[in-house]
């Protein structure tokens, strides 16, 4: 199968899982009365989810994956090439989730680092969207070292839209809102169950639950944080426990320089910025209000005049 329709497929899939995770969301909450439109939800679905998305795509493809492949011959090291190609997903599944786990672990121990991941623990309401948030640095260096070898080593090209696709299905689930158990799957396979606890605002578990699919690298390594209840309910017991920007922009800034957001609304320069893309929003809402509004009128007069 070519991977044009592997790309179709899985977006389809993609899709689907996203629609299931929302409507589980509704039916067995893990904190109830969280909305959906809660705060932050169109900056990780606008910015993150689909601008920052496709434009790091194409930065991390294009000018790094492309150029450093063309730049050498890497026919000697291409071992993965006649494995089969769900070999080779779960080869690359389990490699880069390990990977994952030590950097992620790297970023809570590193003041430096820190500042490249501390956006995706910024937000107070966690759902399905919230694995999205993730400082542009954060994501050029994964993604890089994610699908480099999967090109470099001579992997199917398939293997890259499903691996993505269960990267993404992965983050969803992790991140939902909803209540679930595995019983003894929680040894392996990670799940809201632990990793809610790792965007709670508590010191014991700021150094635990570090697995992205696998747990069983938290297990293996004493990272583990399962206490068998869930976090307080209350904004302060999630999250960040310092004031954090909520506009896109602000929040990679704020990783290089330190700065009140409220107390920089005293410059008028910076309350017009603040006001820009609210102004910009309603001004679009009313202009598709108003062609909705001219479309019937247009349909009378093309019925009439016909």
């Amino acid at each position: 199968m070519s991977q044009e329709k592997v790309v179709v497929i899985t977006t389809l899939i993609l899709g689907c899982w996203a629609i299931f995770i929302i409507a589980w969301e509704r039916i067995a909450p893990y904190r109830k009365g969280l909305p959906f439109f809660r705060e932050g939800f169109w900056t990780d679905l606008v910015w993150y989810t689909i601008i920052q998305s496709y434009f790091l795509k194409i930065l991390i493809f294009d000018y790094i994956i492309g150029p450093v492949q063309k730049s050498f011959d890497w026919s000697g090291i291409q071992f993965v090439a006649h494995w089969p190609v769900a070999v080779q997903v779960l080869f690359f599944l389990v490699t880069h989730d390990l990977y994952i786990y030590l950097f992620h672990r790297f970023q809570h121990s590193s003041k430096f680092f820190w500042r490249t991941h501390e956006a995706h623990h910024s937000g107070k309401q966690i759902d399905f969207l919230s694995g999205s948030r993730s400082h542009i640095v954060e994501i050029i260096i994964n993604q890089t070292i994610e699908f480099a070898p999967i090109i470099i080593l001579g992997a199917d090209p398939v293997v890259i839209p499903i691996k993505a696709m269960l990267d993404a299905m992965f983050g969803m689930f992790i991140h939902a809102n909803i209540s679930v158990k595995l019983g003894k799957l929680k040894y392996f396979l990670n799940s809201p169950e632990l990793h809610l606890w790792h965007h709670a605002n508590y010191r014991e578990v700021f150094h635990a639950n570090f697995s992205t699919k696998f747990s069983i690298w938290d297990y293996l390594f004493g990272t583990v944080y399962d206490p068998g209840f869930a976090p307080g309910n209350e904004p302060e017991n999630w999250g960040l426990h310092y004031d954090y920007p909520k506009d896109y922009f602000l929040q990679h800034a704020f990783s290089v320089k330190r700065f009140d957001e409220k107390k920089m609304l005293r410059y008028s320069w910076f309350r017009k910025y603040y006001k820009l893309r609210p102004l910009l929003a309603n001004s679009i809402v009313r202009l598709l209000s108003r062609r909705r509004d001219r479309r019937p009128q247009e349909v009378s007069s093309h019925i009439v005049n016909g």
